[in-house]
């Protein structure tokens, strides 16, 4: 080592030595606000409060930016970290929260169970300490002995087989028992669970796939059916999971479906198709792309690495959603003209009206696909 190399170390050493202290304290501040973590849950779920309070996070946050941009830290930087240290802290009261069911005697049956939703809720059950029972097409023999013992029985099948198999199953229920069904499209199913049914409905739409590990700030729609109290249990359950139950009548559901998944999925196979019959080479396309473009044919991508029977049940599900989409497709060509003539004047005039009907959402919208671009430039 050369002299002026031990001058460095021998300066640097110390504030070597500071970091490395004060880096041991963050990990035991971390422990402990791991253990007060733990306390809350506690009052949680003797309260039976949900995981998952967005007012106080956000309230959190912006006191922490205010706190940060007075010491020279960076506000960004610091919303990003505790962003990280809340989802953990959700991720660990929701697994405390999975070691007491609400319901420690009640009997679940998932009929449906071996696909991948119904596999996915069979986990979510099981690993809370419920008993599950399965139920599939190929067991149907065996339907009437496993509902006569069921508490909750989730229907967890195709959409076009839903009002057939509630209307096949409803009568081997017991009257006490909750009938709830998973199904995207929510009017047809309550209407024919509370038909069939005499005991307690709920209509449940999970707005996730089938990978997801956990249901940390995960949405799941609640339709109410009849005899909510009866059905309240399983609700609460949802949330002591980290679930986000959001509450609708089935007519408002579907309505918000035809936009939210309707509608978003068959524009993205749209472009997806359009790409496809143009012959883009898709892989030089992203050795040009920025951030965002990659973002949004990353979206493209993803529904095409997917069931495309899964997506063609929720595209066609009613006849209302196939109306409004032939609506979108002919609402594309109301713009030829400006494309024919090339009229900026109007493309402007049409883009100022919109962005007006956005309104406060837009900037909001700029800055949430700002923090996704720069966590995708990090990744590539």
């Amino acid at each position: 080592m050369t002299k002026d190399n031990f001058s460095f170390a021998q300066q640097v050493k110390p504030f070597r030595d500071e970091i490395d202290a004060i880096d041991a304290q963050i990990i035991s501040l971390l422990s402990k606000r791991r253990e007060q973590v733990e306390n809350i849950v506690a009052v949680k779920k003797e309260h039976k409060v949900p995981i998952y309070h967005p007012a106080r996070e956000e309230d959190v946050i912006s006191r922490l930016r205010e706190k940060a941009s007075g010491m020279a830290v960076d506000p960004d930087f610091v919303e990003s970290l505790y962003r990280t240290i809340m989802r953990q802290s959700r991720k660990n009261q929701t697994r405390i929260s999975k070691t007491a069911p609400l319901r420690p005697q009640a009997k679940v049956l998932i009929v449906g169970g071996a696909g991948e939703m119904g596999r996915l809720f069979v986990r979510f059950f099981t690993e809370t300490g419920y008993q599950v029972d399965i139920l599939d097409k190929n067991d149907w023999g065996r339907a009437q002995e496993l509902c006569k013992n069921a508490d909750l029985v989730i229907v967890c099948v195709p959409i076009n087989v839903t009002v057939k198999v509630i209307e096949d199953l409803a009568p081997l229920i017991r009257p006490d028992a909750v009938l709830t069904d998973l199904t995207s499209v929510k009017a047809l199913p309550v209407e024919a669970m509370c038909r069939a049914h005499k005991g307690p409905v709920l209509g449940l739409h999970p707005l996730f796939g089938p990978t997801t590990d956990n249901l940390d700030k995960q949405i799941i729609a609640a339709c109410a059916g009849q005899n909510d109290a009866a059905c309240q249990w399983v609700v609460d359950q949802l949330i002591a999971w980290g679930a986000v139950v959001v509450e609708a009548s089935p007519r408002e559901h579907d309505q918000v479906m035809e936009i939210v998944q309707a509608l978003r999925h068959f524009a993205t196979f749209s472009f997806g198709s359009f790409l496809y019959r143009q012959g883009i080479p898709i892989k030089r396309t992203l050795e040009f792309s920025s951030p965002i473009y990659r973002l949004e044919l990353g979206m493209v991508g993803r529904l095409f690495a997917q069931d495309p029977d899964l997506y063609a049940e929720i595209i066609f599900a009613t006849p209302e959603r196939r109306q409004l989409l032939k609506t979108f497709v002919h609402s594309l060509t109301l713009f030829l003209d400006m494309l024919d003539s090339g009229d900026k004047e109007a493309f402007i005039k049409e883009f100022n009206q919109i962005a007006e009907w956005f309104g406060p959402f837009g900037h909001q919208a700029l800055r949430e696909s700002t923090y996704f671009i720069n966590k995708l430039i990090e990744r590539f």
